[in-house]
């Protein structure tokens, strides 16, 4: 498996299983209370801030276990994360879009941060997916 593959395997499982827990979380707390009036800032912090150093420490520690691949990046690798990254980036862009019409619309904040970080964690579920299909199935470039 090419270390950039290992890379987006990374990012993948990191970032779904730091959204389910968040998801988890608030929707736990939810209870009788509406949705929007959850407390959700902290906990969308920590699921961030965590999902951070988990990818960073687990990228080290791939790149030790393997440190004769990580340093070999051939074009193919470049034209992969490139292509991985277009695609992902399309959910950063539809988030934001919503965010900024959910704001229009004054709705109320909790919606307008989950938006976000919806579209920041479809961004990278899809950018890593996109990215493990083309080292799987192969990549043509367009």
């Amino acid at each position: 498996m090419a270390f950039e593959e290992k890379r987006a395997w990374i990012m993948l499982v990191v970032t779904v299983a730091a959204y389910a827990a968040y998801l988890i979380t608030v929707l736990g707390r939810a209870g009788d209370i509406p949705l929007a009036d959850v407390p959700y800032v902290s906990t969308m912090l920590w699921t961030i801030i965590g999902s951070i150093v988990a990818a960073i420490v687990l990228n080290i520690v791939v790149s030790i276990a393997s440190r004769e691949e990580a340093a070999q990046k051939d074009q193919r690798d470049r034209e992969i994360a490139r292509f991985g990254d277009n695609i992902g980036m399309s959910f950063v862009v539809i988030g934001a879009v919503a965010a900024m019409l959910m704001s229009m619309a004054e709705w109320n904040h909790f919606w307008i941060a989950n938006a976000i970080y919806l579209g920041f964690a479809l961004s990278a579920v899809l950018g890593s997916m996109a990215k493990l299909a083309a080292y799987r199935r192969g990549f043509q470039p367009w």
